[in-house]
């Protein structure tokens, strides 16, 4: 596995001999991890890492392992709100399960989970799937950040150069865009450029892509 220093893995576990052992076991590999021995123990560092926020949205990849019995909050009950809160999107969730919560933890991944590992685990396989884990969050906060970022530029353009994005990603030329807003082609060029500048794009082609992608 490469380094994964631009992400961490949340170890949400009772057993400290669990905790202990995958934390050695993500060194090993190069990867960052925190461990937590309750599910309000972890509940506490996301309300200190985001304060007065019912959506949370991390800037570092991450992936949570997730006991499934726990004293005090269980570990899906946790999930549950992390569902909700959307945190189990960008930081996907591996439950680790004893054989008898095979199946609640197979019911889990139907809702949502990443994936299930039944304990004793093998750890290649283990950090296989923390490593895929791991590149999933990449992505959905790369997706999630250009998303925002669109919305921003959209967000700048006036509901006139909005109507004229419109028809340019349909494809109209600037005559027949003129004739459908009832103003001049000149007009049309000129919101036209404005369009461009602010979203950032050279042609009505880049201009699609580029929603297209969101």
């Amino acid at each position: 596995m490469q380094p994964s220093l631009n992400a961490c893995v949340y170890i949400v576990d009772d057993d400290a001999s669990v905790r202990d052992a995958m934390a050695w076991l993500l060194r090993s590999r190069r990867v960052m991890s925190e461990s937590f021995e309750s599910a309000e123990a972890f509940v506490a560092m996301l309300k200190e890492k985001f304060p007065q926020t019912n959506t949370l949205s991390p800037n570092q990849a991450g992936c949570i392992l997730l006991d499934v019995r726990m004293p005090g909050q269980s570990g899906l009950a946790l999930f549950e709100s992390l569902l909700a809160n959307g945190l189990a999107k960008a930081w996907p969730i591996i439950f680790l399960t004893g054989h008898a919560d095979v199946p609640t933890a197979v019911d889990s991944v139907k809702r949502g989970a990443f994936d299930f590992c039944e304990k004793p685990f093998s750890d290649n396989a283990l950090v296989d799937r923390i490593e895929q884990a791991l590149a999933l969050s990449k992505e959905r906060l790369a997706s999630s950040a250009l998303s925002a970022g669109l919305a921003s530029r959209l967000a700048e353009l006036t509901e006139r150069e909005q109507d004229v994005l419109k028809l340019v990603v349909e494809g109209l030329p600037n005559k027949l865009i003129a004739d459908q807003l009832d103003i001049s082609v000149r007009t049309v060029e000129v919101h036209r450029s404005r369009v461009f500048e602010k979203m950032s794009v050279k042609s009505a082609v880049e201009l699609a892509n580029l929603l297209r992608e969101v």
